[in-house]
């Protein structure tokens, strides 16, 4: 069926079953916290899920569409060595995720972009 809004190809042609958003978090030896957005449709660049190493310590699940929130012990040990994401899902949605500046809480805003107090966007 011809899209409204789309000449060729629609997202959801393109992505089939796949949601279009891959959000994946992480945190560093010193606390400091990491969160990558891919969206499936623009970004070109390769994402890296494990890092060289013995292969017993790699993560192995990664399906395309199928969310991994496991990655994290209760000791708050990483499960696997060379992982670099330890939590990601999928989403349709487009996610934005920045710290509020009154009380540095973490905000999401779903489809809405973001003006950044310099004046840049997202």
């Amino acid at each position: 069926m011809p899209s409204t809004y789309y000449l060729g190809t629609s997202p959801d042609d393109a992505l089939g079953d796949s949601p279009r958003y891959w959000y994946a978090l992480r945190r560093n030896e010193d606390g400091e916290v990491f969160l990558l957005r891919s969206d499936q449709l623009k970004d070109k660049e390769s994402i890296e899920l494990n890092i060289p190493g013995v292969p017993e310590e790699n993560f192995e699940d990664f399906v395309p569409g199928i969310d991994y929130l496991d990655g994290i012990k209760a000791d708050h040990e990483v499960e696997y060595d060379n992982l670099v994401w330890t939590q990601y899902r999928w989403d349709n949605r487009n996610m934005l995720y920045y710290i509020g500046q009154d009380e540095g809480r973490l905000i999401q805003r779903i489809n809405q972009g973001y003006v950044y107090p310099d004046g840049t966007s997202s």
